[in-house]
């Protein structure tokens, strides 16, 4: 028998020929024309199913022949292989995490006092309104969780269960992704296991085939440590792999068939923070695959669970007849498995709809094409191109296979928005309202089915779009109603308003908004494919809108470097300006090397002033404006050290100067709940921000911003970094669950109404990754240069936090990791000067993200904005802006006064001065 040192070799020996054969066949398919690689990719894709079910019928006779020695040696074998296969995914981006631990063990005393502080925040969730808190937020976790799930297929009215008997299985059944890993995980200790949420809403079980999957090895995960400890386990320990079926004998299966007639199946994908999924990790195993052709043979009614926060490819759900029904669940949070089983007996009507387009080939969006990491060769960072431009999500499946339904019916298996309900429907759409700047649109919905449910009503306008000029998607989300709970036989009117502005696109030649004159048609429908009423309205003349509609400021393209030599995808030529990774450009050029590290000459003038004593405390501010006369007087009197300690020390607790008093305040992470890193926190969990949006509804998340604030103020927490708000530019993000949709303008409006929530509790909010934060890999090492154009920047992914600063008055924002076109975001005057506060208004704190690189340079944040650092080790942060302080006194000196004026302005808006 071999050693397990063998079967290890054999086992990478094995994976390395796979990458070497990929490879080489990508380098095959580099050479070709756009038209001929296409075509190639889908011959490779129909030999990888044909070879899969040979493969698959090959093991199966060769077991039949094996002796149970000679299964388990096999099993060994492949426990390796996959094992192997999956190290890199388990291990890209934490590495620097398990570097800082090892680094921490080895460096002095500055870094032993650096992590004391982080571990040394006092939290009490055990009084009497921590736990009066947790219950406010349970009821809203299940309220949102019933919600979010959506209904998918459901022939034959499968749905709700007529039998209380039910035959569950898959092993991922006893371990329900309830949430992500990482900053924005949550305390899962409440969770509430499938088999548990079933028995409480009356459905009996099979306890003889839960036995025999237990006696094949499933059983319920006992929890990964809490804190920081555990996110690293979680990070590194992979998924648990859906095994075999083998232990379904002849017997189990003829008992299982005795006792109901209906079967469940949990397929599902973990994901985390630091790293990115693959398209593979999202298609369902062999072992999955065989594991359906075992139940489907023996059950005419399989209904399959989805329990996955990034897009999955569910093209299985057609491929079998006996798969009858199919629910998405998302990571649900705690109450999810509750909510499911809820859904699954009746108690709770479906009415949630998918927040991105369901691709029947996740890799076949052209975002994937510029997806890994591509590394310069001539410094350390690594490059993105988001050639795509505005094509992401259902803005490239509606507009390619516009008036081509054969095509986008191959192309698009669910599309955004969509969502199914055990009760019917009827619409009666009035004719829009065309006003001077605003259109609405009365929508009255009635329930003609049998049982109580709700409905979403989404609108969309379609812009005119001329080859050449602008480019412009088919179509776009304009807004969105949900209607209350109606009776059947009830009827509601729901009004949908938006601004003509909304349907302006940005115009890079003139720097600004241009409503192009033409014929918009405004569709109301279920989903962004199914329409239900279409009108039509005409502009006149173009509109161009060159100055900001809240603040006045002017608008101006100003973020032309991001974009440089950027070939973005066009709907007038969609093979010729396909994104294509293979003409990378891997040398970085002088201009972006000095963009990357630039020299700044020391400002002239007078250095501010430093330690006067005018006898104010930062209470005597409350109340004032941010420009009020007082304040400068007060900033007077802080020392350059103080100033130093309060911008570098912005890590989970701020610094306090008690001789002014400034007190320290506690800022957690989120978004599914407060989340502390270093020690436990008995705060509740919540869905994750995808299911959140699935719902529709923005009341529920704003009672999710509430809940979370009610609990913050409980705990003596006064900020909560959430909401994370980038796009689902991929389906591999692996941050997708944690942030709401591939839609900007869904995404800005969940994000606004959970700001609102936990702002009506004084919480300071930190709406995340400003900006461009869609990919995980190497964004945090060695650091990203992300090139996007100006109108995708604008229209898509900056869209979500304009929404939020203007709509909530957001008081806080986290910029992100990533290097836009070279210029880090933390150290970016056009992003957090010029549009962030300059053209938004915006008057809060801003943080970095986590500071894991050298890039993140708080010389440049000072001048340009950031006014805290995330810094874990700020000793080293402090020195670096001391040295930058002495380099240039007057520009950082007046830099970091302006940091410091900020930070305290929004710390005087939490509950530190009830």
């Amino acid at each position: 028998m071999p050693t397990r040192k063998e079967i290890k070799q054999e086992a990478v020996a094995r994976v390395q020929a796979e990458k070497a054969a990929k490879r080489a066949r990508k380098a095959e398919l580099k050479a070709m024309s756009p038209a001929d690689r296409t075509a190639a990719k889908a011959a490779d894709r129909a030999a990888a199913r044909e070879a899969r079910s040979t493969a698959k019928q090959e093991r199966k006779a060769a077991r039949a022949s094996m002796s149970r020695a000679e299964r388990r040696e096999l099993k060994r074998r492949e426990r390796a292989y996959r094992k192997v296969e999956a190290r890199p995914r388990r291990i890209v981006g934490w590495s620097i995490a398990v570097a800082i631990v090892a680094v921490i063990a080895v460096l002095a005393a500055p870094v032993v006092r650096d992590i004391g502080r982080l571990t040394s925040i006092e939290l009490d969730s055990s009084t009497a309104a921590g736990d009066a808190a947790r219950v406010q937020s349970a009821d809203v976790t299940e309220a949102i969780s019933d919600e979010g799930i959506v209904l998918l297929k459901n022939e034959g009215d499968v749905l709700p269960l007529a039998d209380t008997r039910l035959n569950v299985f898959s092993f991922a059944s006893f371990n329900l992704r309830f949430g992500g890993a990482g900053s924005g995980g949550a305390n899962q200790a409440s969770a509430v296991g499938l088999y548990d949420a079933l028995e409480q809403q009356g459905v009996e079980v099979n306890g003889e085939l839960r036995s025999a999957m237990e006696d094949a090895g499933a059983k319920t995960d006992s929890g990964a440590p809490s804190g920081l400890l555990g996110i690293l386990a979680m990070l590194t320990s992979g998924d648990a792999a859906e095994p075999e079926p083998d232990y379904l004998t002849d017997d189990v299966l003829a008992q299982a068939r005795d006792y109901s007639g209906t079967a469940l199946v949990v397929i599902g994908s973990g994901a985390s923070e630091a790293a990115d999924l693959t398209a593979e990790s999202l298609r369902i195993s062999d072992a999955q695959r065989d594991l359906l052709d075992t139940v489907t043979a023996n059950f005419d009614d399989v209904v399959v669970v989805v329990n996955s926060g990034n897009q999955m490819e569910l093209g299985f759900v057609e491929e079998y007849p006996q798969i009858t029904g199919a629910v998405w669940i998302g990571t649900p949070g705690p109450l999810g498995a509750v909510s499911l089983a809820k859904v699954l007996t009746g108690q709770v009507n479906p009415s949630g709809h998918l927040t991105d387009t369901y691709a029947r080939n996740v890799a076949d969006a052209p975002a994937a094409e510029n997806l890994g990491d591509f590394r310069y060769e001539n410094t350390s960072r690594s490059v993105l191109e988001y050639e795509e431009g505005i094509y992401v999500g259902y803005r490239y499946y509606e507009t390619r296979y516009l008036d081509d339904e054969a095509g986008y019916d191959a192309a698009v298996q669910y599309p955004f928005g969509f969502g199914a309900s055990y009760t019917d429907f009827a619409w009666n759409a009035a004719q829009p309202v065309v006003g001077d700047d605003d259109i609405s649109v009365d929508v009255t919905v009635t329930n003609t089915g049998d049982v109580s449910g709700k409905d979403v009503v989404q609108v969309y306008f379609s812009a005119p779009y001329t080859a050449g000029g602008i480019e412009k998607s088919a179509i776009e989300l304009a807004g969105y109603a949900k209607t209350s709970l109606l009776e059947p036989g009830a009827s509601e009117t729901v009004t949908v308003t938006f601004a003509k502005r909304d349907m302006a696109s940005w115009d890079d030649a003139n720097g600004a908004y241009l409503l192009e004159r033409g014929t918009y048609g405004i569709t109301v429908g279920t989903d962004v494919h199914t329409p239900v009423a279409a009108f039509a309205t005409e502009i006149a003349s173009d509109v161009v809108y060159d100055t900001d509609e809240t603040t006045g400021v002017a608008l101006e393209n100003r973020f032309g470097y991001a974009g440089d030599g950027l070939t973005t995808l066009s709907r007038s030529d969609w093979e010729g300006t396909y994104p294509d990774s293979s003409d990378l450009d891997l040398v970085a050029s002088d201009e972006l090397l000095e963009r990357m590290d630039p020299e700044i000459a020391p400002a002239e003038g007078e250095a501010p002033t430093y330690g006067a004593d005018h006898g104010l405390v930062l209470a005597d501010l409350r109340g004032l404006d941010y420009d009020d006369p007082k304040w400068e007087q007060f900033l007077d009197q802080l020392t350059a050290d103080e100033q130093i300690a309060l911008f570098a020390n912005g890590a989970y607790v701020t610094e306090g100067v008690e001789r002014v008093g400034i007190p320290k305040s506690v800022l957690l992470d989120g978004p599914a709940g407060l989340n502390y890193l270093f020690g436990d926190l008995g705060a509740a969990s919540f869905a994750t921000q995808v299911v959140v949006a699935s719902t529709w509804n923005d009341a529920l998340a704003e009672a999710l911003g509430e809940a979370v604030g009610t609990e913050a103020n409980a705990y003596g927490v006064q900020g909560w970094y959430a909401p994370g708000m980038n796009l689902h530019r991929t389906a591999m993000g692996g941050r997708n669950f944690e942030y709401f949709s591939e839609d900007p303008l869904l995404s800005g409006r969940m994000s606004a109404a959970m700001v609102e929530g936990a702002q009506s509790k004084g919480v300071l909010t930190f709406m995340k990754h400003f900006a461009l934060n869609e990919q995980e890999v190497s964004a945090r090492a060695p650091g990203m240069n992300v090139f996007v154009d100006e109108q995708a920047l604008r229209e898509l992914y900056l869209r979500p936090f304009e929404i939020t600063v203007k709509e909530a008055d957001v008081t806080g924002a986290m910029s992100s990791f990533i290097n836009i076109g070279g210029r880090w975001a933390g150290g970016n005057e056009q992003l957090l000067q010029d549009v962030l506060r300059g053209e938004w208004g915006f008057d809060g704190v801003v943080s970095t993200d986590a500071v894991l690189g050298g890039w993140m340079d708080p010389a440049l944040a000072v001048r340009y904005g950031n006014d805290l650092m995330l810094a874990m080790l700020p000793t080293s942060t402090a020195n670096q802006t001391k040295a930058a302080l002495e380099a240039d006194p007057v520009g950082v000196g007046e830099g970091l006064r302006d940091r410091v004026h900020a930070v305290l302005f929004a710390v005087l808006k939490t509950d530190l001065f009830d």
